[in-house]
Protein backbone atom coordinates (compact mmCIF):
# COMPACT_ATOMS: atom_id res chain seq x y z
CA UNK A 1 0.00 0.00 0.00
CA UNK A 2 0.79 3.22 -0.70
CA UNK A 3 2.48 4.87 2.31
CA UNK A 4 0.65 8.20 2.02
CA UNK A 5 -2.58 5.88 1.85
CA UNK A 6 -0.99 4.32 5.09
CA UNK A 7 -0.19 7.43 6.31
CA UNK A 8 -4.10 8.92 6.07
CA UNK A 9 -5.45 5.42 7.40
CA UNK A 10 -3.36 5.88 10.40
CA UNK A 11 -4.98 9.11 11.15
CA UNK A 12 -8.70 7.52 10.68
CA UNK A 13 -7.69 4.83 12.84
CA UNK A 14 -6.54 6.60 15.76
CA UNK A 15 -9.17 9.20 15.34
CA UNK A 16 -12.52 7.24 14.28
CA UNK A 17 -11.28 3.26 13.64
CA UNK A 18 -15.01 2.31 13.47
CA UNK A 19 -14.78 4.93 10.05
CA UNK A 20 -11.76 3.29 8.90
CA UNK A 21 -13.54 -0.44 9.02
CA UNK A 22 -16.01 1.22 6.84
CA UNK A 23 -13.89 2.34 4.60
CA UNK A 24 -13.77 0.21 1.16
CA UNK A 25 -11.06 -1.93 0.28
CA UNK A 26 -10.36 1.24 -2.57
CA UNK A 27 -11.26 3.79 -0.03
CA UNK A 28 -8.53 2.15 2.36
CA UNK A 29 -5.79 2.28 -0.90
CA UNK A 30 -6.60 5.72 -1.67
CA UNK A 31 -4.29 8.88 -1.36
CA UNK A 32 -4.01 12.50 -2.77
CA UNK A 33 -0.11 12.47 -4.41
CA UNK A 34 2.74 14.40 -4.04
CA UNK A 35 3.66 14.63 -6.94
CA UNK A 36 3.13 16.77 -9.70
CA UNK A 37 0.17 18.64 -8.26
CA UNK A 38 2.65 19.41 -4.74
CA UNK A 39 5.42 20.13 -6.73
CA UNK A 40 3.34 22.95 -8.57
CA UNK A 41 2.08 24.35 -5.89
CA UNK A 42 5.45 25.08 -4.30
CA UNK A 43 6.23 26.32 -7.40
CA UNK A 44 3.53 28.36 -7.23
CA UNK A 45 4.17 30.00 -3.74
CA UNK A 46 8.12 29.97 -4.30
CA UNK A 47 9.50 30.03 -7.90
CA UNK A 48 8.91 33.65 -9.03
CA UNK A 49 11.96 33.91 -11.56
CA UNK A 50 10.26 31.38 -13.93
CA UNK A 51 7.56 28.37 -13.25
CA UNK A 52 7.62 25.39 -16.06
CA UNK A 53 5.94 23.13 -13.63
CA UNK A 54 2.12 23.03 -14.59
CA UNK A 55 0.70 21.59 -17.45
CA UNK A 56 -1.08 24.47 -19.36
CA UNK A 57 -0.88 26.89 -21.96
CA UNK A 58 0.17 30.32 -20.75
CA UNK A 59 1.41 33.25 -22.76
CA UNK A 60 2.95 36.21 -20.51
CA UNK A 61 0.58 36.45 -17.45
CA UNK A 62 -2.21 34.89 -18.71
CA UNK A 63 -3.48 31.63 -19.85
CA UNK A 64 -3.43 31.12 -23.56
CA UNK A 65 -6.46 31.03 -25.11
CA UNK A 66 -8.92 31.03 -28.19
CA UNK A 67 -11.18 34.35 -28.91
CA UNK A 68 -13.16 31.93 -30.63
CA UNK A 69 -14.14 30.20 -27.17
CA UNK A 70 -13.44 33.82 -24.72
CA UNK A 71 -15.68 35.94 -27.21
CA UNK A 72 -18.59 33.96 -25.50
CA UNK A 73 -17.99 34.32 -21.56
CA UNK A 74 -17.38 38.18 -21.56
CA UNK A 75 -17.97 39.46 -17.91
CA UNK A 76 -15.09 36.00 -16.63
CA UNK A 77 -11.64 36.48 -17.10
CA UNK A 78 -10.00 33.76 -19.09
CA UNK A 79 -7.84 32.69 -15.87
CA UNK A 80 -10.87 32.23 -13.70
CA UNK A 81 -12.44 29.31 -15.82
CA UNK A 82 -10.15 27.93 -18.31
CA UNK A 83 -6.73 26.50 -16.11
CA UNK A 84 -7.79 23.55 -14.09
CA UNK A 85 -9.43 23.11 -11.40
CA UNK A 86 -8.43 21.48 -7.96
CA UNK A 87 -9.66 17.83 -7.63
CA UNK A 88 -10.89 19.52 -4.36
CA UNK A 89 -12.46 21.95 -5.75
CA UNK A 90 -12.01 25.63 -5.61
CA UNK A 91 -11.95 26.91 -2.02
CA UNK A 92 -14.16 29.77 -2.19
CA UNK A 93 -16.87 27.15 -3.46
CA UNK A 94 -16.36 25.10 -1.06
CA UNK A 95 -15.90 27.58 1.64
CA UNK A 96 -19.55 29.40 0.69
CA UNK A 97 -21.50 26.10 0.13
CA UNK A 98 -20.46 24.76 3.61
CA UNK A 99 -21.40 27.90 5.19
CA UNK A 100 -24.73 27.46 3.35
CA UNK A 101 -25.65 24.26 4.53
CA UNK A 102 -25.47 25.33 8.02
CA UNK A 103 -28.22 28.28 7.38
CA UNK A 104 -30.19 25.79 5.34
CA UNK A 105 -30.12 22.83 8.13
CA UNK A 106 -30.29 24.92 11.52
CA UNK A 107 -29.66 21.30 13.30
CA UNK A 108 -26.15 21.32 11.83
CA UNK A 109 -25.94 23.82 14.33
CA UNK A 110 -22.40 22.33 17.24
CA UNK A 111 -21.49 19.73 14.51
CA UNK A 112 -18.68 19.97 13.04
CA UNK A 113 -18.63 18.38 9.36
CA UNK A 114 -15.95 18.48 6.58
CA UNK A 115 -15.45 20.78 3.94
CA UNK A 116 -17.58 19.67 0.92
CA UNK A 117 -15.89 18.98 -1.70
CA UNK A 118 -16.68 19.27 -5.37
CA UNK A 119 -17.71 16.58 -7.63
CA UNK A 120 -19.11 16.67 -11.35
CA UNK A 121 -22.70 16.65 -10.52
CA UNK A 122 -24.25 14.17 -7.95
CA UNK A 123 -24.23 11.25 -9.83
CA UNK A 124 -20.37 12.06 -9.89
CA UNK A 125 -20.91 12.37 -6.31
CA UNK A 126 -22.71 9.00 -5.62
CA UNK A 127 -20.14 7.20 -7.97
CA UNK A 128 -17.22 8.58 -5.61
CA UNK A 129 -18.89 7.29 -2.17
CA UNK A 130 -19.31 4.08 -4.21
CA UNK A 131 -15.52 3.49 -4.75
CA UNK A 132 -15.15 4.70 -0.82
CA UNK A 133 -17.45 3.01 0.84
CA UNK A 134 -19.03 -0.25 -0.60
CA UNK A 135 -17.50 -3.16 -1.71
CA UNK A 136 -18.40 -6.46 -3.73
CA UNK A 137 -21.56 -8.23 -1.56
CA UNK A 138 -21.79 -4.77 0.74
CA UNK A 139 -25.83 -4.29 1.71
CA UNK A 140 -27.01 -1.55 1.14
CA UNK A 141 -30.93 -0.97 2.08
CA UNK A 142 -33.04 0.87 -0.09
CA UNK A 143 -36.52 1.26 -0.63
CA UNK A 144 -38.77 -0.80 -3.46
CA UNK A 145 -38.80 2.22 -5.99
CA UNK A 146 -35.77 3.93 -6.49
CA UNK A 147 -33.95 5.76 -9.18
CA UNK A 148 -32.53 3.32 -11.76
CA UNK A 149 -29.05 4.63 -11.87
CA UNK A 150 -27.99 3.52 -8.48
CA UNK A 151 -28.39 0.09 -9.71
CA UNK A 152 -25.30 1.00 -12.48
CA UNK A 153 -23.22 2.78 -9.85
CA UNK A 154 -23.57 0.08 -7.07
CA UNK A 155 -24.58 -3.30 -8.29
CA UNK A 156 -22.80 -3.11 -11.78
CA UNK A 157 -19.44 -1.26 -10.97
CA UNK A 158 -19.19 -2.30 -7.69
CA UNK A 159 -21.17 -5.41 -7.22
CA UNK A 160 -22.89 -4.43 -3.95
CA UNK A 161 -26.40 -6.31 -3.08
CA UNK A 162 -29.50 -4.44 -2.84
CA UNK A 163 -31.80 -5.67 0.34
CA UNK A 164 -35.18 -3.63 -0.47
CA UNK A 165 -38.26 -2.02 2.02
CA UNK A 166 -41.55 -1.45 0.81
CA UNK A 167 -41.85 2.32 0.56
CA UNK A 168 -45.48 3.25 1.27
CA UNK A 169 -48.05 1.00 3.48
CA UNK A 170 -50.62 -0.56 0.88
CA UNK A 171 -53.19 2.12 0.83
CA UNK A 172 -50.31 4.34 -0.50
CA UNK A 173 -50.97 7.11 2.24
CA UNK A 174 -47.65 7.21 4.37
CA UNK A 175 -43.83 6.00 4.22
CA UNK A 176 -43.61 2.78 5.60
CA UNK A 177 -40.93 2.86 8.33
CA UNK A 178 -42.40 -0.54 9.74
CA UNK A 179 -40.97 -2.27 6.71
CA UNK A 180 -37.60 0.53 6.63
CA UNK A 181 -36.91 -0.55 10.59
CA UNK A 182 -37.46 -4.31 9.95
CA UNK A 183 -34.73 -4.57 7.10
CA UNK A 184 -32.65 -1.89 8.77
CA UNK A 185 -32.70 -4.39 12.18
CA UNK A 186 -32.56 -7.68 10.28
CA UNK A 187 -29.93 -7.01 8.29
CA UNK A 188 -27.82 -5.07 10.95
CA UNK A 189 -28.14 -8.74 12.58
CA UNK A 190 -26.93 -10.40 9.40
CA UNK A 191 -23.44 -8.13 8.61
CA UNK A 192 -21.30 -6.02 10.23
CA UNK A 193 -21.63 -3.46 8.18
CA UNK A 194 -24.43 -2.19 6.33
CA UNK A 195 -25.47 0.60 4.04
CA UNK A 196 -28.35 2.52 3.17
CA UNK A 197 -29.51 5.55 1.00
CA UNK A 198 -31.96 8.10 2.19
CA UNK A 199 -33.22 10.06 -1.00
CA UNK A 200 -35.83 12.90 0.24
CA UNK A 201 -37.31 14.42 -1.96
CA UNK A 202 -37.44 10.98 -3.10
CA UNK A 203 -37.16 10.30 -6.93
CA UNK A 204 -39.01 8.86 -8.01
CA UNK A 205 -42.18 9.78 -6.14
CA UNK A 206 -41.53 13.28 -5.14
CA UNK A 207 -41.88 12.21 -0.93
CA UNK A 208 -40.57 14.01 1.75
CA UNK A 209 -40.58 13.18 5.29
CA UNK A 210 -42.45 14.75 7.99
CA UNK A 211 -40.79 15.69 11.32
CA UNK A 212 -41.83 12.81 12.87
CA UNK A 213 -41.10 9.97 10.51
CA UNK A 214 -37.06 11.95 10.00
CA UNK A 215 -37.01 12.14 13.63
CA UNK A 216 -38.37 7.75 13.55
CA UNK A 217 -35.48 7.42 10.85
CA UNK A 218 -32.70 9.39 12.66
CA UNK A 219 -32.97 7.07 15.99
CA UNK A 220 -33.55 3.51 13.93
CA UNK A 221 -30.06 4.65 12.33
CA UNK A 222 -28.56 5.88 15.34
CA UNK A 223 -30.04 2.64 17.88
CA UNK A 224 -28.26 -0.03 15.05
CA UNK A 225 -25.23 1.78 15.20
CA UNK A 226 -25.00 2.35 19.50
CA UNK A 227 -25.82 -1.61 19.42
CA UNK A 228 -22.15 -2.45 17.18
CA UNK A 229 -23.25 -2.12 13.48
CA UNK A 230 -21.47 0.25 11.41
CA UNK A 231 -23.99 1.98 9.51
CA UNK A 232 -22.97 3.85 6.68
CA UNK A 233 -25.82 6.35 5.25
CA UNK A 234 -25.52 7.99 2.14
CA UNK A 235 -28.23 11.33 1.90
CA UNK A 236 -28.67 11.97 -1.44
CA UNK A 237 -29.96 15.42 -1.20
CA UNK A 238 -30.55 16.46 -5.29
CA UNK A 239 -33.79 17.59 -4.54
CA UNK A 240 -32.93 19.81 -1.65
CA UNK A 241 -35.50 22.72 -0.64
CA UNK A 242 -38.18 21.58 -2.84
CA UNK A 243 -40.56 20.68 0.14
CA UNK A 244 -43.70 22.10 -0.96
CA UNK A 245 -45.82 21.18 2.09
CA UNK A 246 -46.13 22.86 5.87
CA UNK A 247 -45.56 19.79 7.51
CA UNK A 248 -42.39 18.36 5.31
CA UNK A 249 -39.51 18.21 7.48
CA UNK A 250 -37.59 20.97 5.32
CA UNK A 251 -33.96 20.06 6.32
CA UNK A 252 -31.48 17.06 5.20
CA UNK A 253 -31.97 13.91 7.09
CA UNK A 254 -27.82 14.27 7.06
CA UNK A 255 -28.61 16.88 9.77
CA UNK A 256 -30.43 14.51 12.08
CA UNK A 257 -27.34 11.92 11.87
CA UNK A 258 -23.84 13.67 11.31
CA UNK A 259 -21.43 13.12 14.34
CA UNK A 260 -24.17 11.40 16.79
CA UNK A 261 -22.05 8.29 17.32
CA UNK A 262 -18.93 6.73 16.29
CA UNK A 263 -20.21 4.04 14.43
CA UNK A 264 -22.16 5.66 12.08
CA UNK A 265 -20.63 7.89 9.33
CA UNK A 266 -22.89 10.10 7.48
CA UNK A 267 -22.58 11.21 3.87
CA UNK A 268 -24.40 14.29 2.35
CA UNK A 269 -24.37 14.40 -1.67
CA UNK A 270 -25.82 17.26 -2.92
CA UNK A 271 -25.69 20.93 -5.23
CA UNK A 272 -26.79 23.47 -7.10
CA UNK A 273 -28.04 21.09 -9.97
CA UNK A 274 -31.72 21.14 -9.17
CA UNK A 275 -31.62 23.24 -6.24
CA UNK A 276 -30.23 26.36 -8.44
CA UNK A 277 -31.50 24.83 -11.70
CA UNK A 278 -27.82 24.14 -13.25
CA UNK A 279 -28.85 21.06 -14.84
CA UNK A 280 -25.86 20.94 -17.25
CA UNK A 281 -23.01 22.49 -14.76
CA UNK A 282 -22.20 19.12 -13.32
CA UNK A 283 -21.45 20.53 -10.43
CA UNK A 284 -22.56 18.72 -6.86
CA UNK A 285 -20.23 18.53 -3.47
CA UNK A 286 -19.62 15.69 -1.00
CA UNK A 287 -19.34 16.43 2.84
CA UNK A 288 -18.96 13.67 5.68
CA UNK A 289 -20.17 13.52 9.35
CA UNK A 290 -18.45 11.42 11.70
CA UNK A 291 -18.10 10.96 15.62
CA UNK A 292 -14.55 10.99 16.32
CA UNK A 293 -12.70 9.59 19.40
CA UNK A 294 -10.00 12.49 19.01
CA UNK A 295 -8.24 14.21 16.30
CA UNK A 296 -11.80 15.26 14.20
CA UNK A 297 -9.93 17.80 12.21
CA UNK A 298 -7.53 15.36 11.12
CA UNK A 299 -9.61 12.57 10.44
CA UNK A 300 -11.95 15.17 7.58
CA UNK A 301 -8.46 15.94 6.37
CA UNK A 302 -7.98 12.68 5.80
CA UNK A 303 -11.19 11.80 4.03
CA UNK A 304 -10.98 15.00 2.28
CA UNK A 305 -7.84 13.86 0.47
CA UNK A 306 -9.06 9.93 0.09
CA UNK A 307 -12.08 11.79 -1.59
CA UNK A 308 -9.61 14.24 -3.54
CA UNK A 309 -7.54 11.38 -4.53
CA UNK A 310 -10.74 9.65 -5.83
CA UNK A 311 -11.87 12.34 -7.70
CA UNK A 312 -8.20 13.05 -9.43
CA UNK A 313 -7.94 9.24 -10.44
CA UNK A 314 -11.50 9.56 -11.76
CA UNK A 315 -11.88 12.38 -13.68
CA UNK A 316 -9.04 14.87 -12.51
CA UNK A 317 -10.99 17.63 -11.53
CA UNK A 318 -14.32 19.38 -12.41
CA UNK A 319 -15.08 22.51 -14.66
CA UNK A 320 -13.98 25.43 -13.16
CA UNK A 321 -16.20 27.66 -15.44
CA UNK A 322 -19.00 26.26 -13.97
CA UNK A 323 -17.58 26.48 -10.03
CA UNK A 324 -16.39 30.47 -11.00
CA UNK A 325 -20.29 31.10 -12.46
CA UNK A 326 -21.84 29.52 -9.03
CA UNK A 327 -19.39 31.46 -6.83
CA UNK A 328 -20.92 34.63 -8.59
CA UNK A 329 -24.24 33.92 -8.65
CA UNK A 330 -24.39 33.30 -4.99
CA UNK A 331 -23.15 36.45 -4.46
CA UNK A 332 -25.54 38.18 -6.55
CA UNK A 333 -27.73 40.02 -4.57
CA UNK A 334 -30.93 38.86 -6.40
CA UNK A 335 -29.75 35.00 -5.60
CA UNK A 336 -32.54 34.26 -3.14
CA UNK A 337 -35.32 35.88 -4.50
CA UNK A 338 -34.89 34.04 -8.00
CA UNK A 339 -34.64 31.14 -6.34
CA UNK A 340 -37.73 31.82 -4.20
CA UNK A 341 -40.02 32.76 -7.96
CA UNK A 342 -38.82 29.32 -9.57
CA UNK A 343 -39.44 27.44 -6.26
CA UNK A 344 -43.09 28.91 -6.18
CA UNK A 345 -43.13 28.28 -9.56
CA UNK A 346 -42.79 24.56 -9.36
CA UNK A 347 -45.25 24.37 -6.12
CA UNK A 348 -48.16 25.76 -7.87
CA UNK A 349 -47.93 22.89 -10.29
CA UNK A 350 -47.42 20.42 -7.61
CA UNK A 351 -50.70 21.69 -5.62
CA UNK A 352 -52.57 22.00 -9.36
CA UNK A 353 -51.85 18.39 -9.55
CA UNK A 354 -53.13 18.03 -6.02
CA UNK A 355 -56.07 19.81 -6.81
CA UNK A 356 -56.87 18.16 -10.49
CA UNK A 357 -56.41 14.25 -8.56
CA UNK A 358 -59.25 15.18 -6.25
CA UNK A 359 -61.68 14.23 -9.09
CA UNK A 360 -63.36 11.10 -8.24
CA UNK A 361 -63.14 9.74 -11.26
CA UNK A 362 -59.43 9.24 -11.32
CA UNK A 363 -59.48 6.60 -8.72
CA UNK A 364 -60.92 4.21 -11.17
CA UNK A 365 -57.92 3.79 -13.02
CA UNK A 366 -55.25 4.52 -10.98
CA UNK A 367 -53.92 5.22 -7.44
CA UNK A 368 -51.47 8.50 -6.53
CA UNK A 369 -48.99 7.55 -4.50
CA UNK A 370 -47.53 10.33 -1.98
CA UNK A 371 -45.93 13.25 -3.01
CA UNK A 372 -44.95 16.88 -1.73
CA UNK A 373 -41.95 17.80 -3.32
CA UNK A 374 -39.00 17.55 -5.88
CA UNK A 375 -39.78 17.19 -9.31
CA UNK A 376 -42.13 14.17 -9.33
CA UNK A 377 -44.64 12.01 -8.65
CA UNK A 378 -45.87 8.05 -9.34
CA UNK A 379 -49.13 6.60 -10.12
CA UNK A 380 -50.25 2.78 -9.74
CA UNK A 381 -52.27 1.86 -12.68
CA UNK A 382 -54.73 -0.57 -12.43
CA UNK A 383 -56.07 -2.93 -14.59
CA UNK A 384 -53.22 -2.93 -17.03
CA UNK A 385 -49.69 -3.08 -17.47
CA UNK A 386 -47.50 0.24 -17.08
CA UNK A 387 -45.33 -0.31 -20.00
CA UNK A 388 -47.73 -1.00 -22.06
CA UNK A 389 -49.86 1.87 -21.34
CA UNK A 390 -46.51 4.04 -21.59
CA UNK A 391 -46.19 2.77 -25.01
CA UNK A 392 -49.74 3.26 -25.78
CA UNK A 393 -50.00 6.89 -24.84
CA UNK A 394 -46.76 7.78 -26.33
CA UNK A 395 -48.25 6.16 -29.81
CA UNK A 396 -51.61 7.03 -29.68
CA UNK A 397 -51.79 10.45 -27.61
CA UNK A 398 -48.26 12.03 -27.95
CA UNK A 399 -48.06 11.61 -24.65
CA UNK A 400 -44.28 10.61 -23.07
CA UNK A 401 -43.96 9.21 -18.85
CA UNK A 402 -41.70 6.65 -17.65
CA UNK A 403 -42.72 3.24 -17.02
CA UNK A 404 -41.40 1.78 -13.69
CA UNK A 405 -42.27 -2.00 -13.09
CA UNK A 406 -45.57 -3.61 -13.97
CA UNK A 407 -47.60 -1.15 -12.35
CA UNK A 408 -45.80 2.24 -12.33
CA UNK A 409 -45.72 5.16 -14.13
CA UNK A 410 -43.41 8.38 -12.74
CA UNK A 411 -44.79 12.18 -14.02
CA UNK A 412 -42.62 14.60 -14.43
CA UNK A 413 -44.33 17.74 -12.87
CA UNK A 414 -41.25 20.10 -13.15
CA UNK A 415 -41.53 19.94 -17.31
CA UNK A 416 -45.64 20.34 -16.54
CA UNK A 417 -47.14 23.92 -17.58
CA UNK A 418 -50.40 24.17 -15.41
CA UNK A 419 -52.75 24.29 -18.28
CA UNK A 420 -51.66 20.98 -19.10
CA UNK A 421 -52.38 19.12 -15.66
CA UNK A 422 -55.99 18.18 -16.34
CA UNK A 423 -55.32 17.19 -19.64
CA UNK A 424 -52.47 15.02 -18.80
CA UNK A 425 -54.58 13.07 -16.41
CA UNK A 426 -57.30 12.76 -18.53
CA UNK A 427 -55.24 11.31 -21.33
CA UNK A 428 -53.78 8.61 -18.66
CA UNK A 429 -57.46 7.48 -17.84
CA UNK A 430 -58.50 7.40 -21.64
CA UNK A 431 -55.47 5.26 -22.00
CA UNK A 432 -56.11 3.10 -19.33
CA UNK A 433 -59.70 2.50 -20.27
CA UNK A 434 -58.53 1.32 -23.80
CA UNK A 435 -56.47 -1.50 -22.79
CA UNK A 436 -59.03 -2.36 -20.40
CA UNK A 437 -61.59 -3.00 -23.73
Amino acid sequence: MNPIAQELNNTIKQGAPHVYEMLSNMGKKLFFPKGILTQSAEAKEKANKVNATIGIARQGSCVLSLTCVTKYITEIEPDDYLPYASSFGLPALRNKWLKEMYVKNPSLEGTVVSLPIVTSGITHGVSIFSDMWVDADDVIVMPDMLWGNYNMIFCVRNSARFVTYKSYDDALTRFNLDDFERVIREQAALNDKIITMLNFPHNPTGYALNEKEADRVAEILIDVAQKGTNVVVACDDAYFGLFFEQETFKQSLFAKIAGKTNRLLAVKLDGPTKEDYVMGFRTGFITYGVAADTNLEGVYEALEKKTGGCIRGNISNCSHLSQTILIKSMEDENYKNLKQEKFNLLKSRAMAIKEVLKDPKYADGFDVYPFNSGYFLCIRVKGVNAEALRLHLLDNYGTGLISIGEDNLRVAFSCLEEKDVKTLFDIVLSGINDLRT
